[in-house]
């Protein structure tokens, strides 16, 4: 039998006495609004990432996930709550994707799911959670397609989007490079194309003097890239736009310095991590061109960040066989302390159209993933992450970061 407090026996004998002498609207007012997966006690959240397969590098944003909500349910919870994160595994396919969220939904009955990954497995579900009215957060992709809050409100990315990323990437190279000569690599789904029409345009109507020369694809099941960096190296391209993730990236930037083929490199913020360019050989990053709106973990410029050590003290307990410079799991925690700051924020109204209406009103709040000067702009009318970026290269340690953030 459940031992009750003396505040909760309280609490119900307000609310028979409510029910005995008020209108019934101001008893169903005064109640706690709990929708599946929220309850006095708990919030089950859910999300799918690869624990698997080939790009099972990103599978340590579930597990960061699982230590951020277990420090906090140690600290007392969301509220009083304890929440129940589940991270399952879809190997990046969209299939096993379908499948794990059908499960989170209708047999774990989860409040929401944040951070799952990949354009292409959470296109899969994406038309399925909008009709079941389950919040699909703070995705780890940048695709222009969750930006669409007329047709799918539930949906809303994470990551800044390609097309914004792109749009800035092509600007700098016209500044710095007007007659370039580029080539591309992009992954062979909507994650690569979402990056090409937009840095086409921008190329376009800056004249045309700088075009796009070849473009090759690759697919994640590619055991290597090599072929492709070899035509690319003999196009005659003095640019190359690498727009791949995980193993294909270190891949590319390795093979790229074996080549011995210099062009000026641009690298998609996805991949900017530094266990990837740790996999590539930091001295065969040198000098490549991306977007930056994070600090980095492992660094000496962030390490006296209040973030940066907070992150530490979580890894150290919770996370130890995680590398200290994992930005990759840098983000993971990021995005974790997002959701939980939207979870405050719903108090006792624990509904799906709760969660919704606050993940849509974070604009300005600042992730401690983020840089400074860098906030989440997301409106109810525009699902944009963030508009403000940084350009930087990095020098071989770091990324040097140019002086003021550009806003799209």
């Amino acid at each position: 039998m459940k031992k009750h407090t003396r505040r909760e026996f309280g609490a119900t004998a307000l609310s028979v006495i409510a029910a005995s002498v008020l209108p019934a609207p101001f008893v169903r007012a005064a109640d706690k609004k709990y929708d599946p997966g929220a309850s006095d006690t708990e919030i089950k959240l859910g999300q799918t990432v690869p624990h698997s397969g080939p790009g099972s590098l990103y599978g340590v944003l579930g597990r960061v996930g699982e230590a951020y909500f277990q420090m906090l349910n140690d600290k007392g919870g969301i509220n009083g709550r304890k929440v129940k994160f589940l991270t399952m595994d879809d190997a990046y396919s969209a299939p096993k994707c379908v499948e794990a969220t059908r499960r989170l939904v209708e047999q774990e009955e989860v409040l929401a799911l944040y951070g799952s990954l990949g354009t292409a497995p959470q296109t899969s579900v994406h038309k399925y959670l909008n009709s079941k009215g389950v919040p699909q957060l703070l995705l780890n992709t940048g695709a222009s397609k969750w930006n669409d809050p007329k047709n799918f409100k539930w949906t809303m990315a994470g990551l800044p989007l390609y097309p914004t990323e792109a749009r800035i990437l092509a600007k700098h190279v016209v500044n710095v490079k007007p007659n370039a000569k580029v080539g591309i690599l992009y992954q062979n789904d909507d994650f690569g194309r979402d990056f090409l029409g937009p840095f086409k345009k921008v190329l376009a109507d800056a004249g045309g003097k700088a075009q796009v020369i070849m473009e090759q694809t690759y697919d994640l099941t590619d055991p290597t890239v090599d072929s492709q960096l070899i035509n690319l190296s003999k196009s005659g391209a003095d640019v190359f736009y690498n727009i791949t993730t995980g193993k294909a990236t270190s891949q590319s930037i390795r093979k790229v310095t074996e080549l011995g083929w210099k062009p000026l490199q641009l690298l998609s913020a996805g991949s900017t991590g530094r266990s990837i360019l740790s996999a590539a050989g930091l001295e065969n990053a040198k000098d490549i061109v991306a977007i930056r709106y994070n600090k980095e973990v492992g660094v000496p410029r962030y390490e006296k960040d209040p973030d940066v050590i907070a992150f530490e003290e979580l890894r150290k307990k919770y996370l130890p066989n995680i590398d200290p410079d994992n930005t990759i799991a840098f983000a993971g925690y990021g995005q974790a302390a997002t959701m939980g700051e939207i979870l405050r924020r719903c108090g006792d109204d624990l509904t799906r159209a709760n969660v919704l209406k606050h993940a849509t009103t974070l604009a300005g709040f600042h992730s401690p993933y983020f840089l400074d000067g860098i906030n989440y702009s997301y409106t109810p009318d525009d699902y944009t992450p963030m508009k403000t970026l940084y350009v930087s290269i990095f020098n071989g340690k770091d990324w040097d970061l140019s002086g003021q953030p550009m806003t799209e």
